[in-house]
């Protein structure tokens, strides 16, 4: 592993594929002996740290349409933390279904599963029948996994009945020394960035592309007004980026001024702290309070000049989405995903029936969609907004970050890369963005 280690930091790229690939690799993976681990626990107790293990693990069989990935970098999305706490169930189940596909898949069907929706490397090898993608290509990689073998996903991927969230639904993924990933998951790595930056956005910001701004999603256009929830986050970062590149006026939802400030940075102008202002949309465990929606709404029109938000950016699930429902615009849009506080949305219907308001349901994103947020990033009109950095060996430390909310935009992890700042190739495209790069990371 260190001779690859070292041709890729001597940017030796085209020796990469002289060089063999290694029979084991160090991969984060959760134990299938251990999904009982945390029984009885509430959610918010349990603890990344003890279910997230640094274990060295066999190389997979590189299969047709495959590629190898010597990973520099990865980043903590949400979808790990629910693998590391084995809800809402254990993901070994997805990897027994994936099993059965076929015999390839079997490989995925493991007693331990290799977790990571993100990464940024080089292709080691590639199976027959690629041909985009040689060894030594610098690559980010989208986490689409998707067979293709139904018309049902040939207008759009994300429709395709055994598309899968790559190291969520399937193995070997990321946050690892090596990566399987479909050919068709690969995309440039923007020259400009270091390997941590580079890995970051993958998964939250093709997210954030499709459901803002894809037609797929809330088709979003210039003058919106879209509120955002979780502004800061990992994936509220990337909608009000989006917000702001496309015209839009982004209404930003944080916790904390830490938080606020950070949307300020990014040209963000209407912010809402909620824990400071005591937004409590929840009497009790089972009754919400209207008058808290009303409070909401009055405070986004304050803001806006007396504007309903066209479009709410929901995810975080079962908290906010009453609110959401009440506070959009008659007509508007509430785009949903993820559901990080809970899967069991409780609105009033009246409010989104008789003012002929739409939910639209949005996941990940298709290769189209991922390849032109990425494209964006590599512009330089969107930025990573990766704030910390662990080692790989720390990644439940990582996670717990993500999962008590402690965080602020991405959270990294170097992978085979020994330590930050490495991977830029295009410096004065660096110098030109140098600026914005510094003040999304919290510089």
């Amino acid at each position: 592993m260190q001779e690859i280690v070292d041709a890729i930091l001597a940017e030796q790229y085209d020796a990469i594929g002289g060089l063999a690939v290694p029979g084991t690799y160090r991969g984060v993976v959760v134990r299938a002996d251990e999904v009982d681990m945390f029984q009885g626990i509430p959610s918010r107790e349990k603890d990344p740290r003890k279910s997230l293990h640094l274990d060295e693990v066999s190389t997979p069989e590189l299969g047709p349409g495959e590629a190898i990935v010597a990973v520099m970098a990865s980043a903590i999305n949400y979808n790990t933390v629910w693998t590391s706490i084995f809800e809402p169930l254990p993901t070994f189940g997805f990897l027994k279904r994936y099993g059965r596909l076929s015999p390839m898949a079997k490989r995925h069907d493991l007693p331990y599963h290799v977790v990571g929706s993100d990464l940024a490397g080089v292709v080691l090898r590639t199976g027959p029948g690629v041909n985009a993608w040689k060894p030594g290509d610098r690559v980010v990689a989208h986490c689409l996994s998707v067979e293709l073998e139904s018309p049902d996903g040939h207008g759009d991927t994300m429709m395709d009945p055994q598309q899968r969230i790559w190291g969520f639904e399937t193995n070997f993924g990321g946050l690892a020394e090596l990566a399987l990933v479909k050919s068709n998951q690969l995309m440039p790595m923007p020259d400009h960035l270091t390997w941590e930056e580079a890995a970051s956005p993958g998964l939250v910001n093709s997210t954030a592309y499709r459901q803002l701004v894809s037609r797929n999603g809330a088709d979003m256009k210039q003058g919106d007004t879209v509120l955002v929830w979780g502004a800061s986050g990992g994936l509220g970062s990337y909608a009000t980026q989006f917000a702001l590149n496309g015209g839009a006026t982004p209404v930003c939802i944080v916790s904390s001024p830490e938080k606020a400030e950070i949307c300020r940075s990014m040209g963000a102008e209407l912010i809402i702290d909620r824990s400071a202002e005591g937004y409590r949309f929840w009497s009790d465990e089972q009754t919400q309070d209207p008058s808290e929606w009303k409070r909401f709404g009055a405070r986004i029109r304050e803001l806006t000049g007396g504007d309903d938000p066209d479009i709410v950016f929901e995810h975080p699930g079962r908290e906010t989405f009453g609110a959401s429902v009440y506070v959009a615009r008659k007509g508007g849009t509430i785009v949903t995903c993820a559901s990080t506080s809970g899967y069991e949305h409780v609105f009033d219907n009246r409010y989104l029936w008789m003012n002929l308001k739409r939910i639209v349901g949005s996941h990940f994103a298709n290769y189209r969609e991922s390849w032109e947020a990425n494209k964006l990033v590599a512009k330089g009109m969107i930025h990573p907004t990766v704030s910390k950095v662990y080692p790989l060996a720390e990644t439940g430390q990582a996670a717990l970050d993500v999962h008590t909310n402690s965080h602020q935009g991405k959270v990294g992890v170097l992978c085979l890369a020994p330590k930050e700042g490495l991977g830029v190739v295009d410096h004065e495209k660096r110098a030109k963005h140098a600026d914005a790069i510094n003040r999304f990371r919290g510089a």
